[in-house]
């Protein structure tokens, strides 16, 4: 119940469900009270910030420096184990098998393959549990489109049943005790999850995954233009900030070793 009520309140304090529930307050106000000045403010400063998160310069400036903490792995580190922390799935049989991985899946999948190719013997460890209306784990629908990519089912291990990232930590460090591996993540999610792992007494290699802010050239319309998918770099942004504030308040702030 506590894990349901942690991402109902964590996802309207979104960017986007906040502001649209802002702009819901501030059109009542305009329409049933006689606040209108503040009606008009909160108006104005709601879509003014919207504007502003969905173009690609505010999103990517405020999205880097969380996803330039750890640099990308070049090369091999003989590490037995590469750990594939869960991320968006559907399963549907009828798909691509790589279809069902959604939004920061895929790239941690592929990532972790690389991985594995230049840590040959490497065993993939994908984490996650299942969905509430899917009969498939997340750790599951990892590992089969890893297999459908040439991976053999002997070198992939699953674990079910961790529901967040402290959970994740906690169940690879019973399995795998305090021996180094590498920690496969989106690039905005690793700051926190470094913090996990080192609390739960182990030794991950940060690997970052989907890198999103972009940095190399663009048309300029598409650095003038709001878009969704800039929105959607904020919103990273916004979930990682929450999700630092949340291990704070836990007492889990401290800075992983590098």
């Amino acid at each position: 119940m506590l894990f349901i009520l942690k991402k109902i309140i964590g996802g309207m304090l979104l960017p986007l469900p906040f502001l649209l529930l802002t702009m819901g307050v501030s059109l009542a106000l305009l329409w049933f009270t006689r606040w209108q000045k503040t009606a008009k403010g909160l108006l104005t400063a709601s879509w003014l910030v919207l504007f502003l998160i969905s173009l690609q310069p505010v999103a990517d400036w405020m999205l880097k420096p969380i996803e330039d903490t750890y640099a990308t792995r070049q090369q091999g580190d003989n590490a037995r184990y590469i750990v594939v922390l869960g991320g968006g799935y559907t399963w549907n049989p009828d798909w691509a098998p790589s279809s069902n991985l959604i939004n920061n899946s895929l790239p941690r999948l592929t990532e972790a393959i690389r991985l594995k190719q230049l840590n040959p013997g490497a065993k993939l460890i994908f984490t996650g549990a299942r969905a509430m209306t899917n009969a498939v784990s997340t750790a599951e629908a990892g590992a089969r489109v890893a297999e459908s990519l040439g991976i053999s089912r002997e070198d992939i291990i699953t674990l079910d049943s961790p529901k967040d990232t402290e959970e994740e930590a906690h169940a690879v460090a019973k399995l795998i005790g305090q021996q180094p591996f590498i920690l496969v993540t989106s690039a905005s999610h690793l700051p926190r999850a470094m913090i996990f792992f080192t609390q739960a007494g182990l030794h991950p290699l940060p690997a970052p995954a989907n890198q999103l802010a972009i940095t190399s050239p663009l048309n300029p319309w598409e650095k003038a233009i709001p878009d969704s998918v800039w929105l959607m770099h904020s919103e990273r942004v916004g979930y990682e900030t929450l999700g630092r504030i949340w291990q704070w308040l836990k007492g889990s702030s401290g800075e992983p070793g590098q």
